[in-house]
């Protein structure tokens, strides 16, 4: 197996129950692909702690962990990511794709309409099946 990443992805809700959905920009890796905002998870840190800095650092708001949400890991080429997709809530300001070419937000049941990163497909999927 593969060298082995840990990440960790937000599953932030508006008002109206539409999902935020980041795309990747042309200089990360996989690019042009949607996934869940997020990123690595530092050593010694919980995924409130790693989910709560990293939305700071990529889209310039605070949210709030909720709970765990799906947890799976996708073998790449050269390596592996192992994908916990955590809910949040949006307690202060405005997601800005800092980071992201884009940011948009979209009603569950149109979720596959993107081309989802392999890793989040899952959770994707999870979401979908769900009853709210």
């Amino acid at each position: 197996m593969n060298k082995v990443i840990k990440v960790v992805g937000a599953i932030i809700e508006n008002e109206s129950k539409e999902i935020l959905c980041a795309l990747r920009s042309p200089r990360m890796s996989l690019p042009n692909r949607w996934e869940f905002p997020g990123g690595k998870i530092e050593s010694g840190e919980t995924l409130k702690e790693a989910i709560e800095r990293e939305i700071k650092e990529e889209l310039s708001c605070e949210v709030k962990f909720i709970n765990s949400f799906n947890d799976n890991t996708h073998e790449y080429d050269k390596f592996a990511v192992n994908l916990i997709t955590v809910r949040c809530h949006l307690v202060a300001g405005t997601p800005t794709a800092c980071e992201h070419s884009k940011l948009i937000w979209l009603p569950r049941e149109n979720l596959l309409s993107l081309n989802w990163a392999p890793a989040d497909i899952q959770t994707v999927e999870q979401l979908i099946k769900e009853k709210v």
